[in-house]
């Protein structure tokens, strides 16, 4: 086998353990429709919504009273979700891939979360 060859099969190998631990990580995280997160917000005070995509993308419209940490700072701002940690927290981006990382980030840190399936694209689509 020639050193090309194994290379292939390495880089092969690595993107089938990314995407095997993005499929595991997946199911370990509860997923909630807009329609089942708008009745918990109408019905709940126990919930938040965390925003993970980046600030030019917020500016285009976000869900009112969301808090707002993009995707890439949430390591170092993790500390300002504390007071959150009684709350289930809901991360969502533009289609829910992002938030996913930060839902499985959160979740390895001792927090409640879920992710908005479909991201903000599904909220504003099931007004």
């Amino acid at each position: 086998m020639s050193a090309s060859q194994i290379i292939l099969y390495v880089l092969i190998a690595l993107v089938i353990l990314s995407y095997l631990r993005k499929f595991l990580n997946n199911r370990k995280i509860e997923h909630r429709d807009a329609q089942e997160i708008r009745e918990k917000l109408k019905n709940q005070n126990n919930i938040l919504m965390l925003d993970v995509r980046t600030e030019p993308e917020r500016k285009t419209g976000h869900i009112k009273g969301s808090v707002h940490i993009p995707l890439n700072q949430l390591r170092r701002r993790l500390e300002e979700l504390e007071k959150f940690k009684n709350k289930e927290i809901v991360c969502y981006c533009r289609t829910g891939s992002r938030s996913l990382t930060a839902a499985v980030f959160l979740q390895k840190h001792g927090f409640n979360v879920s992710n908005l399936t479909g991201g903000i694209t599904a909220w504003n689509y099931r007004k």
